[in-house]
């Protein structure tokens, strides 16, 4: 049995508010000089975040919002969000980040599902949740847009800055308990509609010590830039509270992560931690300066000094063309909505290309069968995580967390085998195994060959039945640009299958797709996929 990390383990009082410890403490510490936060030509330093943290805290009191009321968070990655999202939590509220690709249905969904009273909405987001019919937001008393076009919004909507100006520079926080409800996190969907995970005070302060500080070793020297926006678990640990706990620097970028962008804010930022999804490492792989560009040769990535990959499991191939290219090693890794950040990750200088890595010291794992009973090393089976970073529960889905959360253990919903050196390796979701001639096959292991093939920029594997009914492995195949699709190429991918694998995971069918269907964190939605082959 490993030893876990809960909160008395990392000494945090039973009174307890989070905001404190990751805002209060950085300038209570000494390091309010110091820049928390820089987003293009801005620099905001940890006693100017803390003075606006208690402004929003206090202007939400002055407008009436109370502890446990939910505060919807529409707001691209920038200042506002950090002082929105603390500044909740500070008065006892819960903020609620959602995803800024969403359509006005989903929010719809969300805004009936929390009853949030306040929703704080970036200017140019507005429209997609004024299109919510009023029957589905009547909970919503204050709408308040943010950024710098809201001075031309109008109507209804309170200007961030009139919220700003009606608060105070000093808060006094609101004494939580260190299980308290702190935020929620919507889980991204992929199978239905998305469920909000519940996460108390203490959560975010495990994940900052097993993952920010354990596995990463982040200390106040980083700057850290995460493509994962901060609506996301993931995301939010990466460039919010990893950082904030160490008195760090988190470089934001609101605007798309396409790879131009990227490596924009790369050079300009110098970040030293990097984080992305497989997804995100292809396309930066995939794209070369222009033509015409006046800055000559490769793209300075040297000023990091290690890249976090999450998501899905990182094919060994684009570890290795990365790590060739810019030097820079990826790490790894696995963790959910549910767990809040990474349970099992590789770490520097202990990297097995192709596993998810190793089980973060504060965790607990096992695999198991359908029944629950261990399955020998070596074998695929069931993932169950045990740490005191998973969510309280899905708000309003009561037999949904039953099913989910049993006693202390998670089930992931993921299938994972584990070798004699303690190295997980992911076989795909428990609803996308295929057994293929009675044999099982894991998609993630046919998209990890595909993907090894210079023409593919990223794939996607199913399950179809042939004119016998017979199960076999279907591909969706997205070259990389300048590659011309051709029954020859698709031929060609499956050969190359047959040589790195199995005769039988050989793909039966290879269908060429401008693009995959994803979740908004970068899974892909195989679902949408099994329809696309239906529908051929």
């Amino acid at each position: 049995m490993r030893e876990l990390v809960n909160a008395d383990t990392l000494g945090l009082p039973e009174t307890f508010n989070v905001a404190t410890w990751f805002v209060d403490r950085n300038v209570a510490d000494g390091r309010g000089s110091r820049v928390a936060i820089e987003c293009g030509d801005q620099r905001i330093t940890y006693e100017e975040v803390l003075a606006n943290v208690n402004r929003v805290g206090s202007g939400l009191r002055r407008l009436g919002v109370r502890p446990e009321e939910r505060v919807a968070l529409l707001l691209v990655d920038g200042p506002e969000f950090v002082y929105s999202f603390f500044g909740a939590i500070k008065i006892g509220a819960i903020p609620i980040p959602l995803n800024t690709l969403w359509k006005p249905p989903d929010y719809a969904h969300v805004l009936h599902d929390s009853r949030a009273a306040v929703a704080i909405v970036s200017a140019d987001l507005l429209p997609a949740l004024e299109a919510v019919p009023v029957a589905q937001r009547a909970s919503v008393r204050h709408l308040i847009a943010a950024g710098p076009d809201e001075a031309a919004q109008t109507g209804l909507a309170t200007r961030f800055s009139a919220l700003l100006a009606q608060g105070a520079d000093d808060c006094a926080a609101e004494p939580t308990s260190r299980d308290a409800p702190a935020f929620w996190v919507y889980s991204s969907g992929s199978t239905g509609k998305p469920k909000g995970c519940v996460h108390l005070h203490h959560d975010m302060v495990v994940c900052a010590e097993q993952m920010g500080k354990g596995v990463l070793g982040i200390s106040e020297r980083d700057r850290t830039f995460s493509v994962a926006k901060l609506f996301f678990a993931y995301g939010l640990g990466n460039a919010l509270y990893f950082p904030f706990a160490v008195g760090a620097t988190a470089i934001f970028w609101p605007g798309p992560p396409t790879p131009a962008n990227v490596y924009a804010v790369i050079e300009r930022h110098r970040p030293t931690l990097f984080y992305s999804v497989p997804t995100g490492y292809a396309m930066m792989l995939a794209h070369g300066r222009p033509e015409g560009d006046s800055a000559a040769g490769e793209f300075d990535l040297s000023s990091i000094r290690l890249a976090v990959s999450a998501g899905e499991a990182l094919p060994p191939s684009l570890y290795e063309r990365f790590k060739q290219r810019f030097g820079i090693d990826i790490l790894d890794g696995i963790g959910s909505t549910e767990a809040l950040h990474m349970f099992i990750s590789n770490r520097p200088g202990a990297i097995r290309p192709g596993s998810s890595g190793q089980l973060i010291a504060g965790y607990d794992a096992r695999i198991v069968d359908d029944a629950g009973a261990p399955v020998p090393t070596g074998d695929i089976g069931n993932l169950w995580i045990r740490g005191d970073s998973t969510c309280a529960l899905y708000w309003n889905h009561h037999e949904k967390t039953k099913s989910t959360i049993e006693g202390h253990w998670l089930r992931t919903g993921d299938k994972f085998s584990v070798d004699a050196d303690g190295y997980y390796w992911y076989a795909g979701r428990s609803d996308d195994m295929l057994k293929v001639g009675g044999q099982w096959v894991s998609p993630a292991e046919v998209e990890g060959a595909l993907i090894a093939h210079e023409a593919v920029l990223e794939c996607g594997v199913i399950g179809r039945e042939d004119q016998d009914g017979l199960v076999k492995t279907m591909a969706f195949v997205v070259t990389k640009p300048g590659v011309a699709t051709s029954p020859e190429l698709a031929k060609e991918l499956q050969q190359f299958v047959r040589t790195h694998l199995a005769a039988y995971k050989r793909p039966q069918w290879v269908e060429f797709l401008p693009e995959l269907p994803k979740t908004a964190t970068g899974k892909i939605q195989r679902y949408r996929l099994r329809e696309i082959a239906a529908a051929r």
